[in-house]
């Protein structure tokens, strides 16, 4: 029981982990938490299952078509929900804004893809038990994920440009970085990670249109425990966050396993608001 608490907690926490980064890596250069990030998940699914199983496409090319596809959704998000929001005086319509793309996401996946889940490819011929392609396909996804994203950065121009939008942005302009154009690139790379990982969770999650409102919860308590903007706190969160629920499925199931996340949740919230791994927010007085 221990064993097939930690290859599927891992598994899962893996996924949350990864739409933890994708919300992050949408905040960092805009200061908007996108709730599109779960519905970014979903997508990776659904369009995984369209290019590979109905459209016949080999995998490596179905994957990339997948993650063209969610980038360009990820710059669409930026275009639609995000832009027009930072122009206003009142930045928090954001939270109306995302979530209203969000829902339509949704809604037109259901119409034009199916309200039943549907099955995902396999990808890999590895062998059952805990070694399964679906214990340690997202595993192995958000430890390429985290690495190529400290590569990118520490060791680029452009990755250090997001991180000095992302540490101010006013003072990132005036040394004419083009902000707008980094804020668009950051949503699609928001939207190719957060593709990633409703690809690389195909066979757990299936593709199924309402996985994105579950993962938009469980890929943001990642970013709550770990630090807002900390992708490393967002991998360690999104494990143990995998870990404990798996853990609670087996002791307690259904909807008291739900609760006891929500539980552990405000506890930590209660204990920690900047979240385990984040620091003090600085206040302008």
């Amino acid at each position: 029981m221990l064993a097939s608490i930690l290859a599927s907690g891992l598994a899962v926490g893996a996924i949350y982990a990864l739409i933890g980064i994708a919300y992050n890596t949408m905040f960092s250069t805009s200061r908007v938490m996108s709730f599109t990030a779960g519905q970014l998940g979903m997508l990776g699914g659904v369009f995984g299952s369209l290019f590979i199983l109905r459209m016949g496409f080999p995998p490596v090319l179905g994957f990339l078509a997948m993650i063209a596809c969610c980038a360009l959704v990820g710059v669409i998000t930026e275009f639609v929900a995000v832009r027009p929001v930072l122009k206003s005086l009142d930045q928090h319509l954001y939270v109306l804004s995302t979530l209203a793309l969000a829902l339509m996401i949704q809604q037109v996946t259901a119409i034009e893809w199916s309200t039943e889940p549907q099955p995902f490819p396999r990808l890999f011929s590895s062998g059952g038990g805990f070694i399964e392609e679906k214990f340690w396909l997202p595993v192995a996804a958000c430890a390429i994920t985290i690495v190529g994203l400290e590569f990118l950065y520490r060791k680029t121009l452009v990755g250090r440009a997001f991180l000095a939008i992302a540490e101010d942005n006013f003072a990132a302009r005036a040394l004419g970085l083009p902000e707008r154009n980094l804020r668009i690139a950051s949503y699609a790379l928001a939207g190719a990670i957060g593709g990633l990982a409703g690809f690389a969770g195909g066979q757990l999650l299936l593709a199924f249109f309402a996985n994105g409102p579950l993962l938009n919860f469980y890929g943001f308590v990642p970013v709550a425990l770990g630090g807002l903007g900390n992708n490393r706190g967002a991998v360690i969160g999104g494990l143990a966050l995998g870990i404990f629920q798996q853990a609670a499925n087996f002791l307690v199931g259904g909807i008291f396993s739900s609760v006891a996340v929500f539980s552990l949740f405000i506890i930590v919230l209660l204990i920690a608001p900047q979240g385990l791994f984040g620091g003090q927010a600085a206040r302008r007085v």
